[in-house]
């Protein structure tokens, strides 16, 4: 599923000090909508699937 307003959900993870953000790949086309300075505060990592998700979370290749 893709994140709803992907800037402001940026934004509470930065407020909250995430480093890194797991991310839908649908999502991947909306980060031309959000500023460079916030992107560049995290280290994305986009997944594909849910069990993606998991072994990405974990750190699992």
């Amino acid at each position: 599923m893709k994140v709803d307003e992907l800037a402001n959900s940026l934004q509470v993870c930065l407020d909250s000090g995430a480093k890194r953000v797991l991310l839908p790949i649908t999502s991947a086309a909306e980060l031309g909508t959000v500023p460079a300075d916030l992107i560049g505060s995290f280290n994305l990592i986009f997944y594909s699937s849910a069990e993606d998700a998991v072994f990405k979370a974990l750190g699992v290749e």
